[in-house]
């Protein structure tokens, strides 16, 4: 009832405005009678006093247009939403790469070829948007968009046909009152049913050839409309899953350098950080001396304590020390630790013994970082790239994977650094002639070999 009455409405203000000169109360009370005149007619056509024109096959056409409509509308709300969801997912994965980015560091394997692929990942999602929009969305809003004026065209017909079915009655009682039979009124109701008869045929005739080919479109729109839809899936999933491949090849190459050790912190061995201590006290103690060597006792105490002995070591190293720095050019022999008695137990540092052994004439040194070979050592018959021997003193088991594991006894070639920016302060690079294999040997503190013994 309201929506006929706003038609009526929109309807009389038409009516107005193509006619400027026509009073108001007269437009007024024509609105008021055309509203009333249609509202009783399909009154009377619901309660069945009166017959209606029936067309069973406008009405199929309109049964189908009415699904048509409501199918195409869900599609465009569905669809709406669904490309507000590929944005947002979009900008959820763009944070996401941008946080694996930043965690993957710098220095890792594939770290720009990672960040390159996540740069392809978000063009991927942009493109996918884009031709969702473009190529499926906006054909939708374009076919959705002509329902609307079909509906006020079936709108305006139906009113058509009740202005039609209500001449053709006020003619069929003129015709049937034979009391009051007026010729002029006869002929006034005839031509006002031509009239309303002739509107609504047009109107009529237009839908019964509009509606069908509507209705048939449907199926050539859905085809391009869903091809554009499933060939931009198709791409942007293909293209990503190549992506993805290449992302997870650079995480699998990270895991195999991680399981090599490449990326693993070096541990501080235990079993130096004493040894280190001595070396840094035995430095401390050579800086404050004089360089004069110290006289050494003729006989040492028959019965040393604990305490006493590596007293006694210290100083025979700082002797040693000293005699190398006041004169470099003359060989010296190390003096020789007194024996112990055979009743007390000998001194260990960390679990080795620290037996005593010969140093050479001139021990090795270090300038800026490479080991060097002093001049009275002897280098003949050495390898090439060998810059002297040592034999181990204790057994060490490597902790990480650029050590070296040595036995008591075994030799190790000393070599040079392949970079000597990456040496580091009391570490030596060596080979086992065992094994031939290249590593980081145990920390040797600098002049001090207790464990390792120059031979050659």
């Amino acid at each position: 009832m309201g929506n006929c009455h706003t038609q009526f409405y929109n309807q009389f203000f038409r009516y107005s405005s193509k006619n400027p000169f026509t009073p108001l109360k007269s437009s007024l009370q024509r609105y008021n009678s055309l509203y009333v005149h249609l509202k009783t007619a399909e009154l009377l056509q619901n309660l069945g006093k009166v017959d209606r024109t029936a067309d069973e096959i406008f009405d199929e056409h309109l049964q189908n247009f009415t699904r048509q409509q409501n199918c195409a509308n869900r599609l465009q709300k569905e669809f709406s939403n669904y490309i507000r969801c590929i944005r947002a997912a979009q900008a959820a994965s763009k944070s996401l790469l941008e946080a694996i980015g930043e965690t993957y560091e710098s220095q890792w394997t594939g770290h720009d070829l990672l960040y390159v692929q996540c740069q392809s990942v978000d063009m991927l999602w942009q493109d996918f948007s884009h031709k969702l929009a473009d190529q499926v969305l906006l054909p939708l809003n374009t076919y959705q968009q002509q329902f609307p004026e079909m509906r006020k065209k079936i709108d305006k017909r139906g009113r058509k046909l009740v202005d039609f079915d209500s001449q053709r009655h006020s003619f069929q009682a003129l015709q049937t009152n034979m009391k009051k039979r007026d010729e002029t009124k006869i002929n006034k109701g005839r031509e006002q049913l031509e009239e309303a008869k002739r509107t609504y045929e047009i109107l009529n005739s237009e839908l019964h050839d509009e509606l069908p080919a509507l209705y048939d479109s449907r199926v050539l729109f859905l085809v391009t409309n869903l091809q554009s839809l499933f060939n931009a899936e198709h791409t942007f999933h293909s293209e990503a899953s190549k992506v993805f491949e290449e992302l997870e090849a650079v995480v699998d190459k990270l895991a195999t350098d991680s399981q090599r050790g490449s990326y693993s912190v070096k541990k501080t061995n235990g079993a130096s950080l004493p040894r280190m201590a001595n070396y840094n006290n035995s430095s401390l103690i050579i800086n404050n001396i004089s360089p004069t060597k110290p006289a050494i006792p003729d006989q040492p105490a028959q019965s040393p304590t604990q305490t006493e002995q590596p007293k006694t070591e210290l100083t025979n190293q700082t002797s040693d020390n000293s005699d190398i720095n006041s004169a470099p050019a003359s060989p010296l022999q190390s003096p020789t630790k007194p024996d112990p008695p055979k009743d007390s137990p000998p001194p260990s540092t960390n679990g080795v013994s620290a037996e005593p052994v010969e140093t050479p004439s001139r021990p090795v040194s270090e300038q800026n970082g490479t080991p060097t070979v002093s001049n009275s050592a002897s280098t003949d018959n050495l390898p090439p790239g060998v810059l002297y021997k040592v034999k181990a003193t204790y057994k060490y088991n490597r902790e990480d994977v650029d050590e070296l594991s040595f036995e008591v006894g075994e030799i190790i070639q000393v070599v040079e650094y392949d970079d000597p920016e990456e040496q580091e302060e009391g570490w030596l690079m060596g080979i086992k002639d065992t094994t031939g294999k290249k590593e980081c040997s145990q920390r040797i503190s600098q002049g001090l070999f207790n464990f390792q013994a120059t031979i050659s």
